[in-house]
């Protein structure tokens, strides 16, 4: 006697059971066929790339070795990295480059934004004269930045020197001591027209009815942003300090430029010195184990700010 059971018995591999998505990735499997040539090009051109760094970052490429016949040295690059007292002042720059621009750049941006936020006179174009720092190729504005800082040619200098507040023009970008604060002062110049917009984007979604109850109320225009306007902008300000966060970690045109990480590796971050040690010592295994603790950070990074995003779709979807 044959027992018919009222359940039909699942055949493997076509209607698999474990993992949410992947039964959602297999339900779709028709759709995934129009980005199928999306996802074959970002394996050749980021997937492997990726792969090639971390597997090079186990070999030494002397410069006067071929590339294939690279001799493996499992973690000793590594540990040259993190032994290395070029690799923590390195470090400390970026450190510094990084927080300074990016803190620094946010305010400013939030100012700008919070002071173009009411309608005046000439508004429309303050604004336009603002975000042509950021408009500009950040080539061409490390050039001009370069002349401006001049030690001999620099108007910065001879505005000093005619003012009689120096006795001569400042090496700006010529000393130990004030080539890292000079570029992040560029820097800074470049990208608070993006925080400023961002931060312009954020201050439109804020209720002026709860603005108008809290003046009613008799909140001053200290209380009114700290209980108001600040709170509505939490999610906005995260982003925008993350993304600044990514772009000034990331950062090379400017420094490179402008000092090509002198002098003394004063003004060397993580990607010029990443960039130096692969193109201008040919040490292709120290640079990719360079880029792979750079991947990390920036991975890490973005986490938060995809978390941030998510944060930000699950507040929406609630309200």
């Amino acid at each position: 006697m044959t027992i018919v059971t009222g359940k039909a018995e699942a055949r493997p591999g076509l209607q698999p059971g474990g993992s949410g998505m992947l039964r959602q990735v297999w339900q779709h499997r028709a759709d995934y066929a129009y980005v199928l040539p999306a996802i074959v090009v970002m394996l050749v051109v980021i997937a492997y790339p990726i792969y090639y760094t971390i597997e090079l970052s186990f070999f030494n490429t002397p410069p006067g070795l071929q590339l294939r016949d690279k001799i493996f040295v499992g973690f000793n690059n590594y540990t040259a990295i993190l032994t290395s007292e070029v690799f923590w002042q390195v470090t400390f720059n970026t450190l510094i480059w990084t927080i300074g621009s990016t803190l620094i750049s946010f305010v400013l941006g939030f100012a700008a934004a919070l002071a173009l936020h009411r309608d005046f006179l000439g508004r429309g174009v303050l604004r336009a004269i603002l975000i042509i720092p950021w408009v500009i190729s950040a080539v061409a504005a490390s050039y001009i930045w370069k002349w401006i800082y001049h030690s001999d040619f620099g108007i910065i200098g001879a505005v000093l020197v005619e003012l009689g507040w120096a006795d001569r023009p400042p090496n700006f970008i010529d000393s130990v001591s004030t080539v890292l604060p000079s570029l992040i002062v560029v820097n800074i110049w470049r990208e608070f027209p993006f925080a400023m917009i961002m931060m312009t984007a954020g201050l439109q979604t804020v209720p002026e009815q709860l603005l108008r109850a809290a003046k009613v109320d008799g909140a001053n225009a200290w209380q009114r942003f700290w209980h108001v306007t600040f709170p509505h902008l939490r999610n906005v300000s995260t982003v925008t300090i993350l993304l600044l966060a990514v772009a000034n970690f990331n950062s090379f045109i400017i420094p490179w430029i402008m000092t090509g990480g002198g002098p003394s590796n004063a003004s060397h971050i993580w990607i010029t010195h990443i960039y130096e040690l692969a193109f201008g010592r040919q040490r292709w295994g120290v640079a990719s184990a360079y880029s792979v603790l750079l991947f990390i950070i920036l991975m890490t990074l973005g986490y938060f700010y995809v978390r941030a995003l998510s944060g930000n779709e699950r507040k929406d979807g609630g309200a």
